[in-house]
């Protein structure tokens, strides 16, 4: 039976005693950890957030009642124990930061009892993660994650020091806001007042950071709480966290300074690292040239070369007819490896196909029997035409060139790819290395073949680069913006630009987008009317805090590093969400559920 706490103060929790507090009467809760019932003596760890304390019951000093009911002890129970720190002696746990102390106890009250637990809470589990999810609660009291949680806390308290001591406010947005297509879908709520109207949760706070610019503020950042129904994966939720912030008067060099003061100030609090500033910049262009990714991964070399120029009148159809048809042929030259087994050139081929490629050319240098080259496409090629090959990649005897030939986006894409590959089964990546990178000079706009128009890269409040405004018109796909994304280890961090202050500039990219001036006042009339009031230049950037909080626990999720996560189709298997509602409820809102469409996406 549940017993009251009354009377009792815990005097601190199980993980901040020492032998400094030997001889000192001491009140403690936690949750039972393990209990061992040894005879005359019962042996208890009790935990809590701080970590574990062991208890011993002995009966001769706690009395034959006492004892008995540490004898019904069992895991997860919720306790309070009196007792006197004393020394393990020679039985100290060296394992545990209080293994020199244990509490000698003298009273017990069990505060709660626990049911048979459905799985046991230790910090290595093989529980699969579905059942973790169903009863996260449980799941939280793990050792690992309670330090991920700690960890993100300190990083969150770290951001808001570093802000306000660089002269930033707080500000909140509201979460129910004015639907604006671009990006993402929407999180929608209907509206019981407005029947048949609806407000959408925030994809970002941009529009609103935006607007407290022209309200004077200056300096703004939040830690916003944001929506998107998309897809899931392992760094992405419904549900998230931005570092959101918005500067005035400010241009590309002014974000990344105070950004680059801020990632020196949390990994250096949180993890006690020193990173060193400035930050490497690199271009898009350069990024998608060299890595084939606008998120390389600078822990490891292994660049992509452009060998176009050098193949564009071989006999090689693949390679010529693509460079014809305005597409490129790179390559990737991979030191000592020209020997790598069949087998595992087939599983780079795999990869290239599983990102849309046709497949992959290789070459091994001077890698045959006897010393020739062995390579994929040789019949089709000249001697000399190889051999021109082997110097634009800069390869040498014993080495491995991977070449695929396509499209831009797609050349990029397939061996950007390709490149980490090599990269993790190669074992190139150094995994204690933290290395930032600021990419630069994206494209404002980039073309869907999907929707047959241009789409903002970023968003439609890009600001484009001066010098490229002309082409606004004549070659939009020309124009580059004042963008950056900050890059970690290959993962964007976070990104952001300098916004467009200007109507004109605003109407004018609005068009470029396909909207009409009536659809573009509908949407944004809000913004558009503000812009007529005098609005600083301004620009911002935003973290996506999960994202940065993963990296520094080196989770491989961001569900280790949030309380109460989502799993893949965006369901919560603790609480049942999303759930059928009433009907009075649907009634209230004035929506039909429409179960024909609803049995026809199941059966989907």
């Amino acid at each position: 039976m549940a017993e009251s706490m009354l009377g009792l103060k815990r005097t601190a929790r199980c993980g901040e005693f020492s032998v400094n507090d030997i001889g000192k009467e001491v009140t403690v809760m936690g949750w039972v950890q393990k209990s061992r019932n040894k005879g005359g003596l019962v042996f208890t760890d009790l935990r809590d957030r701080s970590g574990i304390l062991q208890i011993i019951f002995e009966e001769d000093v706690c009395g034959s009642e006492v004892f008995a009911k540490a004898g019904t002890l069992k895991n997860e129970y919720c306790i309070a124990v009196k007792g006197n720190i004393r020394s393990r002696g020679k039985d100290a746990n060296t394992e545990l930061a209080t293994g020199a102390i244990e509490v000698e106890a003298k009273e017990l009250r069990i505060l709660s009892e626990s049911a048979v637990l459905p799985f046991q809470i230790e910090a290595d589990t093989n529980t699969r993660e579905e059942l973790r999810l169903q009863y996260r609660y449980l799941d939280l009291r793990r050792p690992p994650l309670q330090k991920n949680i700690f960890l993100r806390h300190k990083l969150c308290i770290a951001v808001r020091n570093y802000m306000d001591e660089q002269g930033f406010l707080e500000i909140e947005t509201p979460t129910f806001i004015k639907s604006t297509p671009e990006g993402a879908r929407d999180y929608l709520v209907p509206s019981r007042v407005h029947q048949g109207e609806f407000y959408a949760l925030p994809q970002s706070p941009q529009l609103l950071k935006q607007l407290l610019m022209c309200s004077g503020f200056d300096r703004y950042f939040q830690l916003a709480r944001c929506y998107r129904d998309e897809d899931l994966r392992a760094d992405r939720q419904p549900e998230f966290t931005q570092i959101d912030m918005e500067l005035s008067f400010a241009d590309v060099d002014d974000v990344i300074a105070v950004n680059e003061g801020l990632i020196k100030r949390i990994w250096k609090e949180v993890l006690g690292v020193d990173i060193e500033l400035p930050i490497e910049r690199m271009t898009w262009q350069t990024a998608m040239d060299k890595y084939g990714s606008d998120k390389p991964d600078l822990r490891f070399d292994l660049p992509i070369t452009d060998i176009s120029d050098v193949v564009k009148d071989c006999e090689f159809s693949v390679f010529a007819d693509t460079i014809k048809n305005g597409g490129y042929v790179r390559a990737i030259c991979v030191p000592g490896e020209g020997h790598m087994p069949r087998k595992k050139i087939d599983a780079l081929v795999d990869v290239a196909k599983y990102y849309g490629g046709k497949g992959l050319a290789y070459l091994c240098v001077n890698c045959g029997e006897n010393g020739e080259h062995k390579c994929s496409f040789a019949k089709f090629m000249k001697p000399e035409e190889l051999e021109a090959i082997i110097k634009a990649c800069g390869a040498k005897e014993g080495d491995l060139i991977v070449i695929a030939a396509d499209k831009f986006t797609k050349v990029c894409q397939v061996l950007g790819n390709v490149r980490l590959e090599l990269g993790k089964t190669l074992g190139l990546i150094d995994q204690g290395a933290w290395r930032f990178l600021w990419i630069t000079e994206f494209p404002l706009l980039e073309w869907s073949e999907e929707e047959n128009r241009f789409m903002a890269m970023h968003h439609p409040f890009t600001s484009p680069m001066e010098e490229d405004w002309e082409y606004i018109d004549s070659d939009p796909g020309r124009v580059r913006a004042k963008a950056y994304d900050i890059v970690l280890n290959g993962t964007e961090l976070g990104g952001g630009s300098v916004r467009i202050h200007r109507a004109d500039i605003q109407e004018k990219m609005l068009e470029v987008l396909g909207f009409t001036p009536e659809k573009a006042q509908s949407q944004f009339g809000f913004l558009l009317e503000a812009f007529k009031y005098g609005v600083p230049p301004h620009a911002g950037l935003a973290y996506g805090l999960d994202r940065v909080a993963m990296w520094m626990a080196g989770a491989d999720s961001i569900r280790d590093v949030m309380a109460f996560p989502k799993i893949k189709d965006a369901s919560d298997l603790m609480m049942g969400a999303p759930s059928v509602v009433d009907k009075q409820q649907l009634i209230d809102l004035a929506i039909k559920v429409d179960e024909d469409i609803i049995n026809k996406n199941k059966e989907k």
